[in-house]
């Protein structure tokens, strides 16, 4: 099985709002990307199942996401947003995963470089509410962020911590041996925290297959084990190469022909078979 863990799906109003969400998150899209672009795209490229992925343009409203998971199950999960600086974030939590079955939400530390986003004293009720639910955190920052992940995920054991994009290794950091990155392969020792493969592509310097990045891609796995990385990519049909990713198609290929250190086995635990359990399908 074939799943996607990492897609952006919206819609423009009045179907739904869109709208900034963090404080320096300023770009709101003009053009919609809806649920079947998608399904036309993986159709087209072998791919079961997609995690539906609230965009930061979306506004805190998840329904267009849930509504879309909820409409095929077989094929979809859905991830959403809520807000960190929300004193009432454990409620609107808990109703976006028991009222619309969200399987979990997003974090953006980066975005709020005035504030620590994965703060327990603020956060900690929510947190705890995510955790009882056996929720999915997806936490999405560069490596200068990743204290704020190693302080929590060892506090909430019940929940599924991704580190999102591999937390954007670049390819000087290979200058010194990865030196720079190796404090994110630390959270591996974490049982808890799951290694997504993906966006290796916007992080080199090189074309197709993109070889300077496959030394930080053995590492990641290597430190997590193949049995705790998944694979995601970004954007649904066209919009992807519109938006400076590539094809659907060349996603696969990256895995298949790229990644070619990896046994079929283990190619086919990262496409997708990872995720089946961790996101129940």
């Amino acid at each position: 099985m074939i799943i996607d863990c990492h897609v952006h799906v919206w819609e423009l109003p009045p179907i739904a709002p869109v709208g900034p969400t963090a404080p320096t998150w300023t770009a709101v899209t003009e053009e919609a990307g809806p649920t079947e672009l998608l399904i036309d795209d993986m159709d087209a490229n072998g791919v079961d199942a997609a995690v539906l992925v609230q965009s930061s343009g979306s506004t805190w409203d998840n329904t267009y996401v849930a509504d879309s998971a909820n409409r095929n199950r077989a094929r979809f999960r859905s991830i959403g947003l809520v807000d960190p600086m929300d004193s009432g974030n454990v409620e609107v939590a808990a109703r976006w995963m028991d009222e619309f079955g969200m399987s979990g939400f997003r974090f953006h530390p980066d975005y709020y470089p005035d504030h620590v986003v994965l703060d327990v004293d603020r956060n900690g009720g929510m947190f705890e509410a995510i955790e009882q639910r056996g929720g999915i955190l997806k936490i999405h920052n560069r490596v200068g962020n990743f204290g704020q992940m190693a302080e929590v995920v060892g506090k909430y054991e019940g929940i599924t911590w991704i580190v999102d994009h591999m937390m954007y290794p670049e390819p000087w950091m290979a200058t010194d041996g990865w030196a720079a990155y190796r404090p994110v392969l630390e959270l591996a020792k974490n049982p808890n925290v799951v290694m997504m493969i993906s966006d290796v592509h916007n992080r080199s310097d090189e074309g197709f297959p993109h070889g300077d990045m496959h030394d930080v891609v053995k590492l990641a796995i290597e430190a997590f084990g193949i049995e705790r990385c998944i694979w995601g990519t970004g954007y649904p049909g066209y919009l992807r190469e519109k938006n400076g990713w590539i094809s659907l198609a060349d996603e696969l290929r990256l895995v298949r022909e790229g990644f070619d250190w990896l046994t079929e086995e283990e190619q086919g635990m990262l496409l997708g078979g990872n995720a089946k359990g961790i996101y129940g399908f």
